[in-house]
């Protein structure tokens, strides 16, 4: 059978609601060395549209995709190694992997280079931070000069261009996603399996400078910015949620242009960009409700294009595979 004609085969499965027939197609395609129909439903148990979704069996599958020889699975598979997607989260071997698909893989290479020049523990996290400076009180920001290399902040970008599209904001009623004027970038959530190991590190270096456990973090967010496009006055913490934002970290990827500046209109501070440097700032008061001095604008941009990553932080741990009940819950 072709690839087309085993899709096709466990499609039709799938839609007749015979979801083990489906894996089943695809897993005796994979005993006869079909790495693409392996990587595929590695894929759909990950999404869990087609069929349910399982984490652990798309691990499964994607080892096995990696053992007949696809170059992308083995990224895939150091990344939620690294993430503890459907298993254990163990940074040691998912560098192994990496570090293996390495050899023959200039992708893999590049990113193993990266992750070699961060000087991480044994379990991802940076061995030395920069000082914190202190920009204003209330609300509490800080700032991180030169957090990131270059070559990590290309590499941040490179990992969101491919999934930009226009930006939302959280519906104030519905709690949805929505398109709204107030916020007109573009942008890209890297998930969990849209990381890349050097996204996976950097994660952990924003848990670190916040002091907030890994867990707590939504996916990191990679957002540009063109000519007259900006982030009205707003706030990060979301309205009825109880397992609310506490923390924003913002990774300024790039500078050189024109505006673009993170504004806190109540303390009297605007902060400009520079290559490198992370700011982090606190969304809720000692009440644990919403602070309005933390309300913050990042301004328009008058000539360039801006590049940031945005990771925000929750009181409790948040499940990026089920955001709407990690949300509320």
């Amino acid at each position: 059978m072709t690839h087309a004609d085993i899709f096709a085969s466990a499609l039709r499965f799938a839609k007749n609601g015979q979801p083990e027939r489906a894996i089943a197609t695809f897993e005796k395609a994979g005993q006869l060395g079909d790495a693409s129909a392996m990587a595929e439903l590695s894929t759909w148990l990950l999404r869990g549209d087609l069929i349910p979704r399982d984490l652990s069996r798309a691990r499964a599958a994607l080892r096995r995709t990696v053992e007949i020889g696809h170059v992308d699975a083995a990224l895939l598979e150091a990344a939620l190694t690294a993430n503890g997607t459907g298993g254990p989260c163990d940074w040691r071997r998912a560098v192994g992997l990496l570090e293996t698909a390495a050899k023959t893989d200039p992708v893999a290479n590049q990113h193993i280079e990266i992750i070699h020049a961060m000087k991480l523990d044994a379990n991802g996290y940076p061995r030395h931070l920069p000082p914190a400076e202190v920009l204003c009180r209330s609300p509490y920001v800080v700032r991180f000069r030169g957090a990131l290399t270059q070559a990590e902040c290309l590499h941040i970008a490179g990992a969101g261009h491919p999934l930009l599209e226009p930006s939302v904001v959280i519906d104030p009623v519905t709690h949805r996603a929505i398109p709204h004027p107030i916020r007109t970038s573009v942008s890209a959530t890297i998930g969990p399996a849209q990381e890349t190991l050097p996204v996976a590190a950097l994660n952990r270096r924003f848990a670190a400078l916040t002091q907030t456990p890994l867990q707590n973090g939504e996916p990191l967010q990679i957002l540009k910015y063109a000519a007259g496009q900006e982030y009205k006055l707003h706030s990060d913490a979301l309205p009825g949620a109880t397992n609310q934002r506490t923390v924003t970290a913002i990774a300024y990827l790039n500078d050189g242009f024109g505006g673009g500046e993170t504004e806190f209109p109540s303390a009297n501070l605007r902060i400009t960009p520079r290559a490198g440097d992370i700011i982090a700032f606190t969304s809720i008061g000692a009440d644990g409700a919403p602070d309005p001095l933390a309300r913050h604008a990042g301004l328009p941009i008058s000539g360039g294009v801006k590049w940031i990553a945005t990771r925000w932080i929750r009181q409790a741990p948040f499940n990026a595979w089920m955001p709407s009940i990690s949300s509320r819950s």
